[in-house]
């Protein structure tokens, strides 16, 4: 049995989580607690770590399974077969988002043109426009300045504006 990686209608990683353990299939949806203001509280919700995606394990032969139930769109691919994710994969990202149980660890995707803030770092308070971003690391235009850099996730924080 491997772990196939399920690409999921967007905002229904969750649900199809359920649904596919109703079918009695092995599946993980990881979340993550966050912090969301609204105007009259604060409350602590569960949100899914990547979008649009949950990791099944199964049989090769029963990957069909899976579209039957509604949300599921495709297996993710990589190098023209279905992504496997490794046993041991699974393990460090569940031990790693239940010893953070309650953090703000954010997967941040950036589009391009998005004009974005750098808020920590030797640039802080500087405006930007992303012009790629490759997991960590975004690309960014730095107008006033008039140079390219790159921006490492790890190090240095943008925000949206």
């Amino acid at each position: 049995m491997n772990w196939y990686v399920l690409y999921t209608k967007s905002r229904n990683e969750k649900k199809v989580a359920e649904k596919l353990k109703v079918l009695g299939l092995e599946v993980y949806c990881p979340v993550l607690k966050t912090k969301r203001q609204w105007s009259d509280r604060v409350k602590w919700v569960e949100e899914p770590l990547l979008k649009s995606i949950c990791f099944v394990r199964l049989n090769e032969q029963d990957r069909d399974k899976v579209f039957q139930i509604f949300g599921v769109v495709r297996y993710l691919f990589w190098l023209g077969k279905p992504a496997i994710v490794r046993d041991n994969e699974i393990e460090q990202l569940k031990c790693f988002l239940n010893y953070n149980e309650e953090c703000d660890l954010r997967v941040t995707y950036f589009t391009p043109m998005q004009e974005v803030s750098i808020v920590t770092g030797v640039l802080s308070d500087h405006k930007a426009i992303v012009i790629r971003q490759f997991k960590n690391k975004v690309l960014v235009s730095l107008a006033t300045v008039g140079i390219h850099i790159q921006v490492d996730l790890n190090q240095t924080k943008l925000i949206s504006v």
